[in-house]
């Protein structure tokens, strides 16, 4: 468990929905294709294709866009034929490590930015900062790039070095050479309030964070915590029996967690051992918790009482498991649909919280890329935001979308007070600095989480 507390906040964090999982690991080896009579009908169209097409075929092209035709006929968005990268990719994310340099990535208008270093990384040690930007990775630019080929780039054998090409803010451009190394996941972030309130995120269950979960709560416990908050928000899901498996914490044994209704039969799960946590707690939720984080936030509610607080989840109903096949690809496939302990289906619904809060408007509002470039006589919804967000941060600007020579002053203004270049135009390390300090404001105006802890303390009275 990390010491430092990462936030998630809106702004920030694109939460990629399509491929929230609620997702089984099975004991399923790795499947052969072979020829069978039933696709006697593909086959031949295969073969016509093959044969009589006018350009040359790639044989692999023709036979993954057969199986993604056949997933897609599902119109299921859960369910997805993954190619060799792609199935590695998903791998990682429920895996407890990987090999690589142990860095948070993220693409935005065409550009693979840092969002942060693991601690303790190879990449931490190589001193790269959020905002560095990777023009390229061992010599292979980078421009245009989607954030998985990236990644595929970045991640290697442990042992092995990648030279990475950077240009970081106020500096210019910088060439790092990191030796990769095993990196740990972790899951579970952990801080203990000076009122004795321990808060907890959860951002994605995977292999390990059952574990990691006991091990924060044990840590906050010896010193003191009266009380939890569970902070489920932005959380995509994951392993189902690791949902199961923390929900017991909070649950006394022999209660109900959750069903799974597969082709008409139901399995009920229940807590199998003691209840672990007994002091308060509530959970935080939003529009970005789904599938794993639906069936823990349903758990606790509806079999332990625990208030939910925030927004209305995602509603992510649906069970999958993959399967691998020899070549390295793999099918990921909707098998079954989870209920709540009461028998409710989420599905496209999510769940309402018992008491809503909301964070303040400018958290929604849009992310401007320092590449972009706004100055006088300038108009449109991008202007309107930016004045939004000098709003927000106590300058005295119209949000009127117009690049008059009023915001241009206001712009000067915060630019002066940063000691940056105080030309009035709007970009490169002014729009950077104004996005760090609206970071910044949100994480000391969590308006979910003060309203959580809010709740908290009149329950631990």
């Amino acid at each position: 468990m990390k010491k430092q507390f990462k936030f998630v906040i809106a702004i920030l964090v694109t939460a990629a929905l399509s491929s929230a999982i609620t997702f089984v690991i099975t004991k399923q080896g790795a499947v052969s294709v072979s020829g069978d009579e039933k696709f006697s009908k593909l086959m031949a169209a295969y073969t016509k294709v093959k044969n009589e097409y006018y350009e040359k075929t790639d044989d692999q092209k023709l036979v993954d866009g057969a199986i993604q035709g056949m997933i897609a006929s599902l119109d299921d968005p859960y369910s997805t034929y993954m190619d060799q990268e792609e199935a590695e990719g998903f791998n990682n994310t429920i895996s407890s490590s990987f090999e690589g340099i142990g860095a948070q990535v993220e693409e935005k208008d065409g550009q693979i930015l840092i969002v942060a270093p693991i601690k303790g990384s190879p990449a931490e040690k190589a001193g790269l900062k959020p905002h560095d930007r990777i023009l390229k990775v061992d010599s292979k630019s980078t421009k245009g790039m989607s954030v998985n080929k990236a990644v595929s780039l970045i991640r290697g054998k442990k042992g092995t070095d990648v030279k990475l090409h950077l240009n970081r803010q106020g500096v210019g451009n910088v060439d790092v050479t990191i030796t990769r190394d095993t990196i740990p996941l972790e899951t579970v972030y952990a801080k203990l309030t000076k009122d004795k309130i321990g808060e907890i995120q959860i951002t994605s269950f995977a292999e390990t964070t059952s574990k990691e979960l006991d091990k924060a709560i044990d840590d906050l416990e010896k010193k003191g915590a009266k009380g939890f908050v569970i902070d489920l928000r932005d959380n995509p899901g994951g392993i189902m029996t690791e949902a199961i498996e923390m929900s017991n914490d909070f649950i006394d044994k022999g209660k109900v967690i959750m069903q799974v209704e597969e082709k008409g039969k139901k399995q009920v799960y229940k807590a199998e051992k003691e209840r672990k946590v007994h002091q308060p707690t509530v959970v935080l939720v939003n529009g970005g918790s789904a599938s794993a984080a639906e069936i823990m936030a349903a758990a606790l509610h509806q079999s332990s009482s625990i208030q939910l607080v925030g927004e209305k989840t995602f509603g992510k109903g649906t069970v999958q498991n993959a399967q691998s096949y020899n070549d390295g690809s793999s099918v990921k496939l909707t098998i079954a649909k989870w209920l709540t302990p009461d028998g409710s289906w989420i599905h496209k619904k999510g769940i309402e919280p018992q008491v809503k809060a909301s964070l303040p408007s400018y958290a929604k509002l849009p992310y401007l890329s320092p590449k972009k470039t706004y100055q006088l006589n300038d108009d449109g919804d991008e202007v309107k935001a930016a004045q939004k967000m000098f709003q927000a941060l106590g300058y005295k600007a119209k949000a009127n979308g117009e690049y008059d020579q009023a915001f241009q002053s206001v712009v000067k203004s915060f630019q002066s007070d940063h000691d940056l270049k105080a030309d009035g135009i709007l970009t490169g390390d002014t729009t950077t600095v104004l996005m760090t300090n609206i970071q910044d404001k949100l994480k000391k105006n969590d308006t979910q989480m003060k309203k959580a802890i809010e709740v908290l303390k009149k329950e631990m009275k």
